[in-house]
C-alpha cells in the first residue's frame, strides 16, 4: 500500500508572480500525516495559514486563488498543485511572502527540478485516494462542461479545447495520467493567451509579471515566443496541468475518469463542489 509523503525542509527563491508581478520566496517545510498542502503567509500579521482545497478557492479569474470570506490569501497554486500531486507529496507546510505563487517559465518544470533534489520522506500512514462511485458533471451558461466518472484505478483526462486562433484551433488530450505522460507532455508545457487578452489583463490590473519568458503569446496566425511552441499540442497539455493541480485541491489522488470540453479553473472547481455535496458520489479509500 502506498503510504504518505512529506518533505525535508528546503527553499525557492526569486519567482515573479504573473499576475501581482511581485517576488516571492516559498519555504516548504515537513507536515504530520493527514495535514495536506497548507499554504502560510508569514507577511501577515499572525502569519494566517490556508489549506488548499476546493472549499477555500475564492476566485478563478485566470488563476485559482485560495481565501477566506472572499478575500484573497494565495493566488495561482494551480502549477505547484500539480507538481506537488505528480510528485506524491501528501503533506507539506508552504510559508510564502506575498501573495502570489511564482510563475517561473508558466509551467510545473521549475517545481519538479526542485523537488527532484529533495528527500522524499515515507510517513506512517497509507495515502488516501478520492474514488468517484457515480457520475457527476458541471455545465456552465455557454453549454461547456467537465464531468467525472467512475473508473477501477488511476486517473484518466480527456481534454477538448477549441479556439478561433489558427495556432491553437481544436486540441484533443486523452489518456492515463502517469509519470511517462507527465514527463514527455504536460510538465513543461506552458499556460497560453492571446495578444489581446494580455492587453486586457493588464488593463484590469493582472498579467503584471507576464512576459514571454513565462507564457505563449499568440498574435493572429503568429507565436511570439521566438522559440516557438515546446509540444504540438502545447496548449491543450497545459490545460490538462492546470486541471490536474486544481483537483488536487479536493484534498488527495483522485481515482475517476475526467472528461472536459472549453473549460477551467473556474468548471473544476464548480465540479468539485458538486461532487462532495453528495456522499453517494465518492468514498475516500
Amino acid at each position: 500500500m502506498t503510504q504518505q509523503n512529506t518533505v525535508e525542509s528546503f527553499e525557492i527563491d526569486n519567482g515573479i508572480g504573473l499576475h501581482s508581478g511581485k517576488i516571492a520566496k516559498l519555504r516548504f517545510l515537513p507536515a504530520k500525516e493527514d495535514t495536506g498542502v497548507v499554504f502560510k503567509r508569514v507577511d501577515l500579521p499572525s502569519s494566517p495559514e490556508i489549506k488548499a482545497t476546493f472549499d477555500h478557492v475564492v476566485d478563478t479569474q485566470n488563476s485559482t486563488n485560495l481565501g477566506f470570506d472572499g478575500k484573497m490569501y494565495v493566488r495561482t497554486i494551480e502549477h505547484l498543485m500539480c507538481a506537488l500531486y505528480m510528485f506524491g507529496i501528501d503533506n507539506v507546510l508552504i510559508e510564502i511572502n506575498n501573495e502570489e505563487m511564482p510563475i517561473f517559465d508558466g509551467s510545473a518544470s521549475k517545481f519538479i527540478d526542485v523537488f527532484k533534489k529533495q528527500k522524499l520522506i515515507q510517513q506512517n500512514a497509507p495515502r488516501k485516494f478520492l474514488k468517484v462511485k457515480k457520475e457527476v458533471s458541471f455545465t456552465d451558461d455557454k453549454g461547456n462542461q467537465v464531468s467525472i466518472k467512475p473508473k477501477d484505478a488511476g486517473l484518466k483526462v480527456n481534454f477538448e479545447i477549441n479556439f478561433p486562433s489558427p495556432v491553437v484551433g481544436h486540441q484533443l488530450f486523452s489518456a492515463e495520467i502517469n509519470e511517462e505522460i507527465f514527463q514527455n507532455e504536460l510538465i513543461d508545457s506552458r499556460t497560453f493567451c492571446e495578444k489581446f487578452q494580455v492587453d486586457y489583463l493588464k488593463s484590469i490590473g493582472l498579467a503584471k509579471g507576464g512576459s514571454l519568458d513565462n507564457a505563449v503569446v499568440l498574435d493572429g496566425e503568429t507565436i511570439l515566443n521566438p522559440n516557438g511552441l515546446r509540444h504540438e499540442k502545447e496548449c491543450v497539455n497545459h490545460k490538462v496541468l492546470d486541471l490536474i493541480g486544481d483537483l488536487y485541491t479536493s484534498g488527495t489522488q483522485v481515482v475517476g475518469e475526467i472528461s472536459a470540453s472549453k473549460t477551467g479553473h473556474f468548471h473544476t472547481n464548480q465540479l468539485l463542489h458538486k461532487l462532495f455535496r453528495d456522499k453517494n458520489n465518492y468514498e475516500i479509500i
